[in-house]
This record gives structure tokens, sequence and C-alpha cells, in this order.
């Protein structure tokens, strides 16, 4: 790629709408109807999912919102695209397109799902929700799914469809204290991790899960066309500042899922990897019926190719390879700075699998050096999810510096 290419970046700018051009612009991208809240901000944004999702806001800093999100709470409208998938026949078509068993997802639950192609590379991951009985959501991430379904259901009773509903998440530890006031409720009692179900919020019925981004305590919600969005999304923002709730952009996430160890589509798997190789084969069942991929991924090579990166004195650059003595043996997938444990991090994909937790490589970073850094496990800390589900309370009011790399 051309050297200038590689120093820049490019995002999507609100402007006001000048002739048609615009207009034919705005048909295409999908823009989150919470977006009004986002641009006193000068917000920039880039495509995820056919949607628009805020990746620079002047609010606050990428450390700030770190730890808003792990003190207190924000607020963050996402480009997830949740598709429905009705009828006598959907399970019958999500057992063929995900790896998982569906039948044990109940109604009123979620589950974490990816889709793979028949050679095993993965399409995309994201959340399905069990709506009902014959009807499910998957708010997916980055990636075409509603084609893969379509191209899947020749010949059965199922309907899908875009039900045009758009996702917010609400994450940190006052997020349950914020949702019971919402919803004058003690609804976050029992409320149990990967949980969905409809509540009333100033007289809207709202689907909500228990689920997130963040690997931190916190819940999603999904606003359909009949609910009152605006009203809903003014209330939440009004009731949540007085806790400190910010909106908030991409980088609040960023740091946060790469330590959590949750994958980026498209970035830290691809169609390219399969399950096994990025540490997801917990997720593939392959004593199930048939579903696309299996033949693949039975014969594939079941150990793990993807691990977390800690960085001494930099910020390793995402997409740069990682060399030992010169020798290139793996890619940075993703890659920012920890305000907690006060050094660069990132999800590294290697080229054998014979290199893992405590392999030292060079790593170029982006201030033009190259550093040392380690590769480590994911998740980097909590490996039980203990502040996801709420069993640890901790606040972390101040950092915890990684050692180093042991001489």
């Amino acid at each position: 790629m051309n050297k200038t290419l590689n120093n820049l970046r490019f995002t999507v700018k609100p402007s006001i709408s000048e002739g048609e051009r615009a207009l034919e612009l705005a048909r295409t991208i999908g823009v989150h109807p919470l977006t009004y809240q986002e641009l006193p901000f000068d917000p920039e944004y880039s495509i995820y999912a056919g949607r628009l999702t805020p990746e620079k806001l002047s609010n606050a800093t990428a450390e700030e919102m770190y730890w808003k999100v792990r003190r207190e709470l924000i607020f963050r409208h996402t480009g997830e695209h949740p598709y429905e998938i009705s009828g006598p026949d959907a399970l019958k078509l999500l057992q063929k397109i995900f790896p998982r068993d569906i039948s044990k997802v109940k109604k009123g639950r979620c589950s974490y799902q990816f889709a793979c192609y028949h050679d095993g590379g993965m399409i995309t991951d994201g959340i399905l929700l069990r709506i009902d009985d014959d009807t499910y959501w998957f708010a997916q991430a980055d990636g075409d799914m509603f084609s893969w379904y379509k191209a899947q259901a020749e010949g059965l009773n199922v309907k899908i469809v875009d039900p045009n509903v758009w996702v917010s998440q609400i994450q940190g530890p006052r997020s349950m204290e914020l949702l019971d006031i919402l919803t004058k409720t003690n609804i976050s009692s029992n409320w149990k991790y990967f949980d969905c179900k409809e509540v009333n919020v100033s007289g809207e019925k709202i689907i909500i899960s228990r689920s997130g981004f963040s690997n931190e305590l916190g819940w999603e919600i999904y606003f359909r066309q009949e609910n009152d969005i605006e009203k809903l999304g003014d209330l939440i923002l009004k009731e949540g500042s007085k806790m400190g709730m910010i909106i908030t952009a991409t980088p609040v996430f960023r740091c946060r899922r790469i330590e959590a160890g949750l994958l980026s589509a498209g970035q830290d798997f691809t169609n390219k990897t399969d399950p096994f190789s990025v540490g997801l084969g917990k997720f593939v069942d392959l004593e199930k019926d048939n579903f696309i991929g299996k033949e693949a991924l039975k014969n594939s090579n079941k150990k793990c190719r993807t691990w977390g990166l800690r960085v001494e004195k930099g910020t390793a650059m995402k997409g740069k390879n990682l060399k030992i003595n010169g020798k290139i043996v793996g890619e940075i997938t993703s890659s920012t700075w920890s305000p907690y444990q006060v050094c660069g991090v990132g999800i590294v994909r290697m080229q054998n699998n014979n290199m893992g937790p405590g392999t030292v490589v060079d790593v170029n970073c982006t201030n033009g050096k190259i550093q040392k850094g380690e590769l480590c496990e994911l998740p980097m800390y909590d490996p039980n999810g203990d502040i996801v589900r709420g069993k640890n309370k901790e606040i972390p009011n101040k950092p915890n510096p990684w050692s180093g790399i042991k001489k």
C-alpha cells in the first residue's frame, strides 16, 4: 500500500444536506435515531454492519471514557444490526447456520453465536436473542448475515426481515442502579447475565438484554419503531447524567474488550480464520447435527494461535507484523493503550501454534519505535468474568501497572 495511505484514517463526518447527494448517501448508511445526542461533540463515524458508529467524540478522551465505564457508567449508540428470524422452521435454519446448539437457548435468554462458511472460515458474530417460541433476533457485528440467511433458507417455512431495531448500550458499575430507576423496579436483583426481557420505561415497552461489549456490568436496549425513541433516549441520558454518565464512542470499548479477549469481527477473526485458531473452539459443538462448516471444523487444527499482547513503552500499530530475530511470526489485529495496566495492549494472531503466553516479540509501535512485547492469556484479568456478572463489585480507583517482561 502507498505510504501516504498508511498514515491516513478515513471517517464519516456529518454535514448539512445540500442537494441530492447527501440524501443519496443517507439512504445507504443507517443512522441511529439518537445520533443527535452525539452531534454537539464534533463526531466522526465509521461504517459498521451498514450503519454509522461513532469513532470519536470531543467530550472526553479515550482514557477518560475508559475510566467512566470502569468506575461509573456510559451511554453508547452502536452499529449493531439485529435481524429477525421467525416462523415454524426458524430453529431449523439457525441450527444449520450456527455451530452451537440453538435449542438450548430458551425464551428470554441470549447466546453468543458466530457463523462459518463451508470451509470453516468465519463470517461474523453477535448475540442471539430468543424473543418468543419461534422468533429470534440476531444482533450481529460487522458482516453480511442477511444474505446468508436468505441463501440457506430455501425450502424452509421461515421469515427473515430487518425489523429496523436500533441498539444502545448502558455499561458500567452503576448501570443496574440506573435500570432500576428507569423501570421503577428492582429488576437488577434477579436479572441474570445473558437474560433478555421486555420492560416498561416511562410507558414504553422495550426489550433489553443483560449483555454488552465492555465486559463491565451493563445492559443493552433495543429500540423498536413503535417506541418513542427520543423520549426514551433523553430520559436515559437525563437520569444517567446524575450518576456521571456520558455519551461515548468506540474508544470506550476498545481497551476493555481487548483486555477481556472479546474479538472484533473482520479484525481479530476473518473468513480466513476458523474458530479454533482464534480461541473460540469452546463454542463449536461438533456433536450436534450437520451445520455449515462442520466437516471442515472436524478436520481443522484445534490449537489456538490468538493471544493477548502487552507492550513495554509503547502502543502496537494495528496491522503490523510481530518479529523474533527479524523473522515474521505473527500479526497485530487489535491494539490500544491500557490506562489500567499502564502499557500497550493488543490481540495478536501468530503464524504457528507453538508460540503462546510468555513469548517475547519485537513490536512496531505508533511512536515509530520497535519495542518489546510479551504474549499473554486472554482475558488479561478477571478470567471467570466476575465483573460482567456482577460478582466482583470492586471499583478500580487507581491503575494496576503491568510488571513488565521478566528479564
